[in-house]
């Protein structure tokens, strides 16, 4: 069995090989074959959403000793969680962990927008006036600790693989740089390809001005959850080309700065409720 160490050098190895693969990937194919115009505000918009990114690397480090995957490998040796109770092969175990997790980062998200004192956390990611692979990494400090304190609670409960918590890992930030690409592909192929992966046609509704399409298309990997828990909408009402992103309160090139990025979720804009997310006039 791998050292909590060893699973540590491995996870800090793949994630960033990972990363910067897809990253560099799914950047030329937004240069190549673009979906969308992008604003004015483009480069402003990139040197901001890779400083928060930064920003949020640098706080996991500092408030978490342990990460999900190291955490996984600390819960498996002693046992813990339900998953170890049913003495599943470890092929099944890991699939049926990869499953659950990805249930629950989507009902984590539906929180998110449902419940104000999330809103004003998760609304940084949507205050984004373009959506390009940039986007997936922007988001607010808070969140990310959040998110991650969530993972752990997952991890107690479950007790999962390590591996397969690695796995989920890598995959939910390839899967979130890839559907928040700015990128063409043929109608056909992402009609199928949606039926088992969330597409940027899929995941670009989620980020309209208009509310009704915000909360819809919750899900990062799979794109299972929200035809289940009939969240799906397959089109924006604009189109692709049309529609409108962001959120008109934070329209300003101003608000793309790292400092106001950070200070988003004190602002008031008025009459912003959950359901109403001051959409663009």
């Amino acid at each position: 069995m791998l050292t909590a160490e060893a699973i540590l050098r491995l996870e800090a190895f793949l994630r960033l090989g990972c990363f910067l693969a897809i990253f560099l990937a799914v950047w030329g194919w937004e240069g190549a074959l673009p979906r969308r115009v992008q604003p004015d505000s483009h480069r402003v918009r990139w040197l901001n959403n890779l400083a928060i990114m930064a920003v949020n690397s640098l706080c996991l480090r500092l408030v978490f000793p342990l990460i999900a995957t190291t955490f996984a490998v600390y819960v498996n040796a002693r046992g813990w969680g339900l998953l170890p109770l049913l003495a599943m092969p470890g092929w099944l175990a890991g699939l049926v962990a990869f499953l659950l997790f990805d249930l629950a980062i989507y009902f984590q998200h539906r929180v998110l927008h449902a419940v104000p004192a999330f809103w004003r956390l998760h609304r940084m990611h949507h205050t984004d006036p373009g959506f390009d692979v940039t986007t997936a990494l922007r988001f607010h400090p808070l969140e990310i600790l959040l998110s991650m304190g969530v993972k752990l609670l997952l991890v107690a409960l479950f007790g999962p693989p390590a591996i397969a918590v690695l796995v989920f890992e890598i995959m939910l930030n390839a899967t979130a740089m890839f559907n928040h690409a700015n990128g063409r592909l043929p109608l056909p192929v992402d009609r199928w390809l949606r039926l088992a992966l969330v597409t940027p046609d899929m995941h670009r509704v989620h980020h309209s001005v208009h509310p009704d399409e915000t909360d819809s298309n919750f899900g990062f990997n799979l794109p299972w959850w929200d035809r289940f828990f009939a969240t799906y909408r397959a089109q924006p009402r604009e189109g692709h080309e049309s529609m409108r992103i962001g959120i008109g309160s934070f329209s300003g090139r101003r608000d793309l700065w790292l400092d106001k990025l950070l200070l988003q979720p004190l602002q008031d804009t008025g009459a912003e409720t959950v359901m109403q997310k001051q959409p663009y006039d």
